[in-house]
């Protein structure tokens, strides 16, 4: 089975790691035909796990170990990024240049009960629509800066989340479907 796995907190301040070297973690993982994706942490590679929990544990703690400190590791499937595009969440939404649209990618089912659209009170972050594992967000930015994800954004979608912008998601998806 192919897996996407969407990283969080790889080279941001403080906190720089080159593919190559996590390339190589994954290959002593046991996993075949790893390879990485822009240097925002996206690795594709192949298990034959099927359970993600599993998975995901066994890449949490041997990143942790390796890089000394939590990276939260969202698996998905080619089939699933698929069907998060295809979504097209963002069809009705007009774009300025102070918007980002992003997809928020969890660990944990999102609340199916959350009333949507619902906006942070610093009206910097607004999740439009979710899915099971995702959220889709407009980032609004605020004298050019993004907003910061550990407020708002963790407390209502989970501390163990990645984003990712919409449009990267598919180049990730393609870059994925090349194999």
């Amino acid at each position: 089975m192919l897996y996407i796995a969407l990283l969080r907190g790889l080279n941001v301040p403080g906190r720089s790691v080159k593919m190559e070297y996590l390339r190589e973690l994954f290959t002593g993982m046991g996993f075949a035909s790893v390879r990485s994706y822009i240097q925002t942490g996206n690795v594709f590679f192949e298990s034959g796990e099927d359970d993600r929990d599993v998975l995901g544990e066994i890449i949490r703690t041997r990143l942790g170990e390796a890089l000394g400190y939590q990276v939260a590791v969202c698996l998905r499937t080619v089939p699933e990024l698929e069907a998060v595009v295809a979504l097209d969440p963002f069809e009705d939404v007009t774009v300025t240049d102070d918007m980002r649209c992003c997809v928020v990618f969890t660990t944990e089912r999102v609340d199916p009960a959350l009333e949507l659209p619902l906006m942070s009170p610093k009206k910097d972050i607004e999740i439009i629509r979710t899915a099971p594992y995702e959220a889709f967000v407009v980032w609004h930015l605020i004298n050019g800066r993004a907003p910061n994800a550990k407020g708002f954004q963790e407390r209502v979608l989970g501390h163990d989340a990645t984003v990712r912008f919409f449009h990267t998601v598919g180049k990730i998806l393609a870059a994925a479907q090349k194999g």
